[in-house]
């Protein structure tokens, strides 16, 4: 799963401006963190559940997205 999230959504985030990085995957549940545009996105459920469908289609797994925002450290003040 790690591997699939770096190399194959990844880049397909990185075109937008945002990051997108494995955290776990318990094999329902698949933690990712997001950086970049990512972090501050108003529409960051609509692309879990894109990356959802895209692991139900390549991988025929159905997992659970937990999605963790995390702003660069420059932003808190």
């Amino acid at each position: 799963m790690e591997k699939y999230i770096e190399n194959i959504i990844r880049p397909k985030i990185q075109g937008d401006g945002g990051e997108v990085n494995f955290s776990s995957f318990d094999g329902e549940e698949l933690t990712l963190i997001f950086r970049g545009e990512c972090s501050k996105c108003l529409i960051l459920d609509r692309c879990v559940k894109w990356i959802e469908e895209e692991i139900k289609k390549d991988m025929n797994l159905n997992v659970k997205i937990t999605a963790v925002r995390k702003k660069p450290f420059f932003w808190d003040n």
